[in-house]
């Protein structure tokens, strides 16, 4: 997985999967612009590439606002001159309630970042792509996209149509030299899956955690790294044949009949 002189473009690159994808396409060769909407967190990130001797920039953005998309969009044009890789990553959980007590507003909220936020992402990338045939696309998904997650209805409704989006642009793009396909990661070991536990048993978020990997036939969370890893594959040309595609990153949990009727992540 060679990345020399290629651009990759990250959102939610500021912590979690995104931090640590952003690092490997670095480590891999790439020129980074990290992205994220805490600038804080992407500068973080941009100065450990840098520090370790790749290349990158970062850029503060809202990924719900069509005016910072385009923004962070024109940022990696005017620093790197085109984008190669694109993954489209940013996202929330909201809260975690059953859908009869489920807040309004939070869901809103979920769906724009998670909807809205990757639908913006490819409205203007993709003809950054077009315009040379030639890209690859990646959008975080989620197994919440694949089953049912109780409590958690503004965010599995969210990672069902990021991949419905994703195998619509796969569709469109495909004999245009691009390529779309999603990530789907189960539990994996980040800030947003214990701040989940925390929502659904605060006095013991142990239990939660015990709970999950209970239900996950490798019997542990994942790690940012191991999704990475699959990011990279689908951006890079050994998955030169794969488009229109979810990758899953779970531990089997969604092939295991008790992980399917576990509880949310």
């Amino acid at each position: 997985m060679d990345f020399t002189d290629r651009i990759a473009l990250v959102t939610g690159g500021g912590n979690g999967i995104g931090k640590t994808t952003a690092l490997a396409f670095a480590e891999r060769g790439a020129s980074v612009m990290v992205v994220d909407l805490d600038e804080a967190a992407a500068q973080s990130t941009a100065h450990a590439i840098t520090q370790a001797g790749g290349t990158a920039s970062h850029t503060a953005a809202n990924v719900t606002q069509a005016a910072d998309v385009q923004a962070y969009v024109k940022a990696t044009l005017d620093r790197f001159g085109r984008i190669d890789c694109f993954f489209n990553n940013a996202g929330i959980a909201g809260d975690v309630a059953p859908i009869a007590e489920y807040d309004e507003e939070v869901f809103d909220r979920v769906i724009a970042v998670n909807v809205k936020g990757v639908f913006l992402g490819m409205r203007h990338v993709l003809p950054v792509m077009l315009a040379r045939k030639r890209g690859t696309v990646v959008n975080t998904a989620s197994v919440a996209g694949l089953v049912g997650s109780p409590g958690m209805p503004a965010y599995v409704a969210s990672k069902h149509a990021v991949i419905g989006l994703t195998k619509v642009a796969a569709g469109e793009v495909s004999g245009e030299g691009i390529r779309v396909n999603a990530v789907c990661p189960g539990p994996i070991d980040t800030r947003m899956v214990h701040d989940i536990a925390a929502q659904v048993s605060p006095d013991d978020p142990g239990a939660v955690r015990r709970n999950y990997e209970a239900s996950i036939p490798l019997g542990r969370y994942g790690t940012p790294q191991e999704v990475a890893n699959v990011v990279l594959f689908l951006a890079c040309d050994l998955s030169a044949n794969v488009t229109g595609a979810q990758y899953v990153v779970d531990g089997g949990r969604t092939a295991s009949p008790k992980g399917v009727t576990a509880k949310p992540t």
